[in-house]
């Protein structure tokens, strides 16, 4: 089983709120006493974390359900239900959270991001609460809500300062594995790397970048082919894009073309995919420059050089023998230094999701009304709508916020079937 997911789908669901309590003062010497049921307590909201402890979302491939606690029910004498704690739910820097139809809800870029996935459910009201001049004694008291709930994707894109980007199996694994203490697979068989790997470069005055060793392009990648969407959404935030090309290719390398019209085939898949890419700053570099004689003198010299089909390189270099390895790592941590100091930090972003006010009225397939609004849900969240104190107390609050006229604009007519939560009465004109 891999160890690395970057693409996964998690349900969250928020704690519903606990239910208010209908109780009464019995006191000795206390006659009639008073209605005191306590609050219900509020169900403890989900929340996404970035951490840069976590390097993958594997832990929810096969445990994708969050759910946060709910909040505990009143009590009598006006003691309130205690509310739950939040549940934090980390996942890696870099993370994008999109909803099932596609839209983004947020771009968790930076350690300690935080977005809230999904909300708890108020706590219901005690009949306490409901005392008034004209309701000496209620009967009836709040239901707690109920947790918002939904499913998310999520995607994770790399953060990374550099990216190695080449075909399959021309020595990317290897060239991290050289200049950082990165271990990745490596064989001589293409598609070795189905998975990035991240490297740690430290340079002689303590500044460090990280590398990102991406899964081997082919051409096609940027529609697809060869799991090339996957591969290339961790380019997206490199600082510095480092384009590897096999010196030996169309020669008696494992890459069947040459230098130049690999350079060609990279860039137009990444232009393709995201023609911003091209704007970021590029290192051209040759790699195996171990079985080419010249190009392995041109390596130790540190010379910039051009192959045979005409393809102009920044630096030839060969992981085997380390020939012109520190010359690269250099111009690495220069062109590091220059994209920080430019775009000091990435910028991440969330949408957020204002709660709908007031109601609206939907007609449904079966010609009932269902009315939408939390004011509305919360109107009919009681306890007992049996109770004919409990039913009037509804009506007027529904008739206060405006849901009858509605209903009429609505063309409602006497005896249409109206849906207010779980709630079904008939409609009838006043």
């Amino acid at each position: 089983m891999s160890g690395f997911i970057d693409e996964c789908q998690l349900n969250v669901r928020g704690g519903d709120g606990g239910a208010g309590c209908v109780a009464f003062r019995r006191e000795a010497h206390v006659a009639k006493g008073g209605p005191d049921g306590g609050d219900g307590g509020r169900g403890g909201d989900v929340w996404l974390v970035a951490d840069r402890n976590i390097s993958s979302l594997l832990a929810f491939k096969d445990h994708p359900h969050r759910r946060a606690s709910s909040g505990t029910h009143g009590q009598g004498k006006k003691m309130h239900g205690a509310g739950s704690d939040d549940l934090i739910v980390h996942v890696p820097e870099g993370t994008v959270v999109h909803d099932l139809e596609g839209e983004m809800l947020a771009d968790l870029v930076h350690h300690g991001d935080r977005w809230m996935a999904a909300a708890g459910g108020r706590g219901g009201k005690g009949n306490a609460k409901f005392l008034s001049n004209i309701r000496r004694a209620p009967s009836f008291a709040e239901q707690g809500e109920v947790g918002e709930e939904q499913w998310l994707n999520l995607e994770l894109k790399l953060m990374a300062d550099v990216a190695l980007v080449g075909f399959p199996n021309v020595g990317k694994s290897t060239l991290i594995s050289r200049i950082s203490a990165a271990k990745p697979k490596i064989a001589d068989y293409p598609f070795t790397t189905l998975e990035p790997n991240l490297g740690v470069v430290r340079v002689e005055d303590n500044f460090e970048f990280v590398v990102a060793d991406i899964p081997g392009l082919i051409e096609g990648a940027a529609d697809g082919k060869g799991l090339g969407h996957r591969f290339l959404r961790h380019v997206e935030r490199a600082r510095v894009l480092v384009i590897l090309i096999d010196l030996a290719g169309g020669l008696d390398g494992t890459t069947s073309e040459g230098p130049a019209e690999q350079a060609r085939v990279l860039l137009a898949e990444l232009e393709a995919y995201r023609p911003e890419l091209l704007d970021r700053p590029r290192i051209i570099i040759g790699s195996r420059a171990d079985l080419i004689p010249e190009d392995l003198a041109i390596a130790t010299t540190g010379k910039p050089s051009v192959t045979s089909d005409g393809l102009q390189l920044d630096i030839s270099v060969s992981a085997i023998t380390g020939a012109g390895l520190p010359r690269l790592i250099g111009r690495m941590a220069e062109e590091v230094r220059g994209a920080r100091s430019v775009e000091p930090e990435l910028d991440g972003f969330v949408i957020h999701r204002p709660i709908p006010e007031g109601i609206r009225i939907e007609r449904e397939d079966d010609g009932s009304f269902r009315v939408l609004g939390r004011s509305a849900e919360r109107a009919v969240a009681l306890s007992d709508l049996t109770n004919l104190e409990a039913l009037d107390f509804a009506h007027s609050r529904l008739k206060k916020i405006g849901v009858d006229k509605a209903l009429a604009r609505a063309g409602a007519k006497e005896g249409d079937t109206v849906r207010i939560a779980n709630l079904t009465f008939d409609y009838e004109e006043e």
